[in-house]
């Protein structure tokens, strides 16, 4: 009898702790604990209402729809904000992220073009005898529009690199030089030809700074900032540079029969050329998605595209005006021929642009 009667009252104060226990913290179907501030976490059921279980005098908790506010936003603790960044919810973060691979071509237009001309020999002996830029001389634009092809990947959320070929065109040799006269100054030549390419290939790296600045327009752009160092080659085609000034030797009425009173008509016929270069850019941009997985990005690009380099080799063409002996003279029937090796003429190039690129996304 006292085995069984301790095993009851053993059975009792179980299930007596048990009851106890529902009546001070009653269980819901809901219920996830408490968090750090002591709150009750409860979900939703199936239902979408929250109901006891054991208790009926527990009100049934009113559901809040619509959009929560973004995190870190104005409407959230001040702790939801670390070192002045915004940090947005997944649904709104990830509609614009980068992921996987892309292939991107883009269409821009050079607004500033940088760089000209110069006459490298300008210092040499007999220099001053060749027609060209002695002072440098703006590369002559037509209309610009830079075109670039691009394969990569992104590495993160934050994150992308790619390889990107981009090519130049619609650039010339400037259309008036400022030639030496032979005596310390100037006098002014034209110039035909000298189309400029040029064709760079760069690793390109692009940073999200979105976890700084947050999204713009209600998230539909996000910025971004990019660099790239590579390769271009830049080529110049043959152009010829024509003097018309007459370039007086010596008095006719003093000149002998055949010594050269003159010169006029100069033609410099310059060998074009391709170097190959470092070049590298900087970018700043915003992005937007549209439908299809394909991404826009609007930006502004600086490029430098490093030399545009001539061969070196001029061949310089010119009438000779020679004196008759009676104080007149003529012009020599037989052009005057010079070769100028390894005399180069170079400029600088380095553009601004605008432009759009498309990515699509694998």
């Amino acid at each position: 009898m006292r085995k069984v009667g301790f095993f009851a009252a053993l059975t009792g104060v179980l299930f007596g702790a048990n009851f106890a226990a529902d009546a001070v913290y009653p269980v819901y179907s809901g219920y996830q604990g408490t968090n750090a501030n002591g709150q009750v976490i409860m979900l939703p059921t199936t239902s979408g209402t929250v109901m006891p279980t054991n208790n009926p005098n527990v009100a049934t908790p009113t559901r809040i729809t619509g959009t929560l506010p973004r995190v870190g936003s104005n409407t959230t603790r001040v702790s939801s904000t670390v070192a002045g960044r915004q940090y947005y919810q997944p649904a709104d973060f990830d509609r614009l992220a980068d992921s996987g691979l892309y292939v991107g071509l883009s269409v821009g237009y050079s607004a500033s073009i940088s760089g000209g001309m110069i006459s490298d020999y300008m210092n040499e002996d007999g220099g001053q005898f060749v027609p060209g830029a002695f002072q440098e001389a703006a590369f002559n634009t037509d209309t610009v529009i830079p075109l670039q092809l691009s394969v990569g990947a992104s590495i993160n959320n934050d994150l992308r690199v790619d390889f990107g070929y981009l090519r130049y065109s619609g650039l010339a040799y400037p259309s008036v030089v400022q030639s030496a006269d032979g005596i310390g100054g100037y006098v002014e030549a034209t110039v035909d030809g000298g189309a400029i390419t040029s064709n760079a290939t760069m690793l390109n790296l692009y940073y999200n700074i979105d976890s700084y600045t947050g999204y713009l327009a209600g998230g539909m752009l996000r910025p971004y900032v990019g660099v790239g160092v590579g390769i271009a080659l830049n080529t110049i085609a043959d152009y010829v540079v024509y003097d018309s000034t007459f370039y007086s030797e010596m008095e006719p009425s003093m000149a002998g029969p055949g010594d050269i009173t003159g010169i006029s008509d100069v033609y410099a016929y310059h060998n074009g050329g391709t170097s190959e270069q470092l070049a590298f850019m900087f970018e700043g941009g915003l992005t937007t998605e549209l439908d299809g997985g394909i991404k826009i990005d609007f930006f502004v690009r600086y490029t430098n595209l490093g030399k545009v380099r001539t061969s070196g080799s001029i061949v310089l063409s010119q009438t000779q005006w020679l004196g008759d002996g009676a104080g007149g003279e003529y012009p020599n029937p037989y052009d005057s021929v010079y070769h100028y090796t390894n005399w180069y003429e170079s400029g600088r190039l380095s553009t601004v642009d605008l432009g759009l690129r498309l990515r699509l996304q694998f």
